[in-house]
């Protein structure tokens, strides 16, 4: 494969752009009007529109996942088949970790039976940090890309090819799920119940 490096330059300043600008709607910007599913099902792909379709085998919102997400209790149900503004902060934490972590996990990791209040907290909370990993994300790319965008924020990592760049942000990825997975493993337990130090090797 052969990678134009004018195109590849301007998809990552628009990305840069993008990302540096978006932010998850704020706990009062989200209805509490009592929306049916094909309603949330819109305004999801709104809220989530950074997320492309174009590389996904499937819609990455749709009905019978919203439903799942019910049966299985990682969200409140609805009320008379109407989502309100504590469902549908749910599921944009759901659908924008779920780029990360399996479903099994995410169960796990959300706080379930909270009131609005804590719900409005714990959301605003978690838009704040989607913020701040946004950032740190673009000012990472922008390191590593740094010949291919023609500016000096360059590190040792840096790489003037487009293949190397697909390939650590792969890799990465990966690490970062990994991570995520091993630190959620730590959950309840200390050195006296199943947590463990591995001894490093004597040099």
């Amino acid at each position: 494969m052969k990678y134009d490096k004018p195109l590849v330059a301007g998809k990552l300043r628009r990305w840069e752009t993008y990302l540096n600008n978006y932010r998850l709607p704020a706990w009062e910007q989200l209805p509490d009007l009592g929306l049916y599913m094909e309603q949330v099902i819109t305004l999801l792909r709104q809220y989530l529109d950074y997320l492309p379709p174009e590389l996904k085998e499937e819609e990455f919102i749709t009905a019978a996942a919203i439903n799942n997400y019910v049966r299985t209790k990682i969200m409140p149900e609805p009320v008379k088949k109407r989502y309100y503004r504590i469902h549908i902060a749910y599921l944009l934490v759901i659908c924008t970790l779920k780029q990360g972590l399996s479903i099994a996990l995410i169960q796990k990791l959300l706080p379930t039976g909270l009131s609005e209040e804590e719900v409005r907290v714990f959301y605003t909370r978690y838009a704040e940090r989607h913020a701040l990993s946004a950032a740190f994300f673009v000012e990472q790319v922008r390191g590593v890309a740094g010949p291919i965008l023609d500016h000096e924020d360059k590190t040792p990592f840096s790489t003037a090819r487009t293949e190397e760049l697909i390939v650590s942000s792969a890799v990465i990825g990966g690490f970062s799920r990994l991570l995520a997975e091993k630190l959620m493993l730590l959950a309840d337990k200390d050195l006296s119940n199943g947590g463990s130090i591995e001894k490093l090797p004597n040099k």
